[in-house]
């Protein structure tokens, strides 16, 4: 194990989870009126209602991915009787298709946060350096999934994943960081995990916590009633409600 090796696998987990909480909590207790999307439908919303839908669909599917991935291990899927083949068919399939959505869907919000006037005028510095992340981090998602697939349709498999990346980022969270497991990796998810960390330390700081704000009381609040005003009321008779 070289300490190159150590520094990106032993410690700068540990740097990038204590910015992301920090910075979340910083956020939260002194930006609270920051805590935004900034949203810019106002502006534009026929690009919006296409490429919005498509890149938190298909995000959501990378995120469910990623969580079966790296936190299921490979022996609980034996177990419950997943083969491997069929796990890796499921996996590539799905992830090469939740990728590409995910891409199309952010190619064209940036398109329009390009081409729009007044969109491109409310984008800030923040907002490009944490396109560019975002982006980045799919695209190397992207590649390592191809990457693999390739592998796979040729029978000369790579080291597995769950056997290299899984395992070193659950034994981050017992602070028995397996670095040999990571630096037996491919090159392609290496990469993939290095742009994962920088958009995770950006994260607090960007449009990207709105994340942490996701409607769920409104799924089970009561119905609002709306009734409409009777014109033909004697408006004599109506009884006057006197105002603050």
């Amino acid at each position: 194990m070289t300490a190159l090796s150590f520094l990106l696998w032993g410690v700068l987990p540990y740097v990038v989870l204590a910015i992301f909480i920090g910075g979340t909590v910083w956020r939260y207790r002194y930006d609270r009126f920051g805590w935004t999307t900034r949203s810019s439908q106002l502006y534009e919303s026929r690009l919006l209602r296409i490429g919005s839908p498509m890149f938190h669909f298909g995000i959501l599917v990378v995120i469910i991915g990623h969580v079966v991935g790296l936190l299921i291990p490979q022996s609980w899927t034996l177990a419950l009787g997943v083969s491997d083949t069929a796990y890796h068919i499921v996996a590539l399939s799905l992830g090469l298709v939740a990728g590409i959505a995910t891409l199309a869907g952010i190619a064209l919000l940036i398109w329009r946060r390009r081409t729009v006037g007044p969109v491109f005028t409310a984008t800030t510095n923040n907002d490009k350096t944490m396109y560019l992340v975002l982006v980045a981090a799919i695209l190397a998602g992207l590649a390592a999934t191809g990457l693999s697939a390739i592998a796979e349709l040729r029978g000369t498999p790579e080291v597995d994943y769950r056997q290299t990346v899984s395992v070193w980022f659950r034994s981050i969270w017992v602070l028995q960081p397996d670095v040999s497991a990571m630096s037996a990796a491919s090159t392609a998810f290496k990469a993939h995990v290095l742009v994962g960390l920088a958009l995770f330390t950006l994260f607090p700081f960007t449009r990207l916590v709105h994340a942490f704000s996701a409607p769920v009381g409104y799924l089970f609040r009561p119905y609002i009633v709306y009734r409409t005003r009777d014109t033909t009321e004697d408006q004599s008779r109506r009884p006057i409600h006197r105002g603050w």
